[in-house]
């Protein structure tokens, strides 16, 4: 019986050392893994949560087979569902996006687009150049770029400065530009080296004098920078039309507040218009004087609404003369994007992209204004369906935020506005901006890019033309009621110029 006891007591002791052992072992591979998330460079989520942060990718894999039966399917989410993020993170770490079996793409739902491939598509070895595009032909400095895609505007401010980095240094590699936004123009934007468009919003942040109006000093600074090539008048944005920008004073440091010029103790809200433009005719004004003083090209961002405003605007310029008109339109989606609006504005104001574009170039054809000003197609363009879509119906350059934004490693969390990105990529918080190292995430950057570039021109290569540019409406179908399909050039037919600016449109 003793013997037994002993042998009892012996197997106790064994497994209790191997608890220890385990529990051991356990703690040691867990400050091993700490110690080598917190100091690794290419995942933010598991540098700013040492190995918890690791459960993330365990779940994200699960998830594709739990979401089959339980949750949404990957083309179902919103703003963007996962179909949609998926291609941007491989084409942003330039690993393989090819996929197998078939699509799971529907192409029923009514507003799919569908490219019409031609018997003969062109070959790789037949593709053209990227023909360039120049903007302000009449300026003292005119800029002349062969880039169709780019960043969009996203303020220093709403973004953190590791995410401002990368942008800028992944725009100066992929060869594109890279929008401000409304937030002024910081050391980190310049420090890619990098083409910028410095946009100028209705607080006028980093170009106002002490009481918030335009400072010719100040954008006369900002001009004599070479690598500020373009000037944008923001008048509105896609998810706030009517409304001005929001950033929360939370996130306002000091370097914030010098930059844009206001006080860090409160939120920087900006008017819901510019005071001094209240009608085209003083618009156009405005774009003259900044154009007169910088020496650049100069145009506005806008969000279609009341589209009788484009028939103004295009009347004016004629009375005026061609030499007028704005350099360039940016037209917003009503369903853009933004770090703070108000969720009635974010849902229920502004027309879609997919209506707004058409109409706007149609309207600059009709006056035969299109030759002289470039249309940049901006709003939830992330995709190269998305890019190929809008360069078919009329856009000469396509611009975005927040697929860049996935490129930085944004895993569409939701709180943009709250400091507390756990990417880094919206926080001015210096523990979570520890997961964005801007060295690495601007290869991803300029990957995305390139690969966006290289699969739009697989699509014209497809319709049969040898670059995107050249594709057009009859290059895209439309799905309709009934799941029937129809020509982009017959939802929307292509507009000729009105008599009186024949002439106009053929010089």
């Amino acid at each position: 019986m003793s013997e037994i006891l002993d042998l009892s007591l012996r197997v106790l002791q064994f497994m209790a050392a191997l608890f220890v052992l385990v529990i051991g072992l356990l703690v040691l591979t867990g400050l091993v893994l700490w110690v080598i998330d917190r100091t690794q460079t290419r995942h933010s989520i598991r540098r700013n949560y040492p190995v918890i942060g690791r459960f993330r990718y365990v779940f994200e894999h699960l998830g594709e087979f739990f979401r089959q039966y339980f949750f949404a399917f990957d083309r179902e989410e919103l703003p963007f569902n996962r179909a949609q993020r998926s291609w941007v993170y491989r084409a942003a770490k330039n690993v393989d996006h090819t996929a197998a079996f078939g699509s799971t793409r529907d192409l029923r739902p009514e507003g799919t687009t569908i490219f019409l491939n031609c018997a003969f598509p062109r070959l790789d070895e037949e593709s053209a150049p990227p023909a360039e595009l120049t903007f302000g032909p009449d300026c003292r400095y005119p800029y002349t770029t062969d880039s169709f895609f780019n960043i969009s505007g996203m303020s220093y401010g709403a973004l953190s400065k590791p995410a401002v980095q990368a942008l800028s240094a992944g725009a100066a590699e992929a060869g594109i530009w890279l929008n401000t936004g409304e937030g002024g123009l910081s050391d980190w934007h310049l420090e890619g080296g990098c083409d910028l468009v410095f946009q100028i919003g209705t607080a006028k942040f980093g170009v106002r004098d002490a009481d918030g109006n335009l400072s010719e000093e100040a954008l006369a600074r900002i001009a004599s920078i070479e690598r500020v090539r373009m000037f944008e008048l923001k008048l509105a944005q896609g998810a706030k039309p009517g409304k001005g920008g929001i950033l929360p004073k939370a996130k306002i440091t000091d370097e914030i507040a010098r930059i844009r010029m206001v006080s860090k103790d409160q939120d920087a809200i900006s008017p819901n218009r510019h005071r001094e433009i209240a009608n085209v005719e003083e618009l156009l004004d405005m774009i003259g004087r900044i154009r007169s003083i910088t020496g650049k090209p100069c145009g506005f961002k806008m969000v279609l609404g009341q589209a009788d405003a484009l028939d103004d605007l295009c009347q004016a310029i004629h009375r005026r003369g061609p030499s007028s008109a704005p350099d360039f339109i940016t037209i917003d989606s009503g369903d853009g994007g933004t770090g703070a609006a108000p969720m009635t504005l974010m849902d229920d104001v502004g027309l879609p992209l997919s209506e707004a574009l058409p109409m706007l170039v149609d309207k600059l054809n009709e006056y035969g204004l299109k030759s002289r000003i470039p249309v940049i197609a901006s709003g939830k363009r992330i995709n190269p369906v998305d890019v190929a879509w809008a360069l078919c119906a009329g856009a000469d350059v396509v611009q975005a935020g927040r697929g860049f934004m996935f490129a930085l490693g944004c895993i569409q969390a939701m709180q943009c506005n709250k400091n507390t990105c756990p990417t880094g990529v919206t926080t001015h918080d210096k523990h979570l901006q520890r997961g964005l190292v801007p060295e690495d995430k601007a290869k991803r950057v300029a990957w995305y890019a390139r690969h966006m570039v290289r699969e739009v021109s697989i699509i014209a290569h497809s319709c049969g033309v040898t670059r995107p540019r050249l594709l057009r409406r009859e290059h895209a179908r439309v799905v309709v009621s009934g799941g029937r399909s129809v020509l982009l050039s017959e939802l929307w037919p292509n507009r000729t110029p009105l008599e009186p600016y024949r002439d106009l449109a053929d010089a």
